[in-house]
């Protein structure tokens, strides 16, 4: 149970980043944050103590297995690792740009330039 509460205390904390914070690098970190603190969410609720894998060979078919791992959160996980990286990628490339373009990643000094 204190492993879930800590995934939720992460989630904040990213969230804190995204929503407290100024700076559009700190703003992109507390959303990778929020990322990693649901992945692992997903990966503790598809764990089972003692359990094993779900795949049946000729040695363990006449083994009867009531305690299987689920492999839908983790290949749900692998999905959102790729999405999420590449999205980091997108917001770490525009806010780049944006520091180009401006000379800053303060949020509110871009907010008070014109142009």
């Amino acid at each position: 149970m204190i492993i879930y509460l800590l995934c939720i205390f992460l989630f904040l904390v990213g969230l804190y980043g995204v929503v407290a914070k100024r700076n559009l690098i700190k703003i992109v970190i507390g959303l990778a944050i929020m990322e990693y603190s649901v992945n692992l969410f997903l990966i503790l609720i598809g764990y089972v103590k003692g359990g094993a894998a779900p795949i049946r060979s000729g040695e363990m078919a006449d083994k009867a297995f009531t305690n299987f791992v689920d492999p839908l959160p983790q290949a749900m996980v692998l999905t959102a690792i790729v999405i999420g990286l590449a999205t980091t990628a997108l917001l770490l490339a525009i806010a780049i740009r944006i520091y180009k373009k401006y000379g800053t990643f303060d949020i509110r000094e871009i907010k008070n330039l014109k142009g």
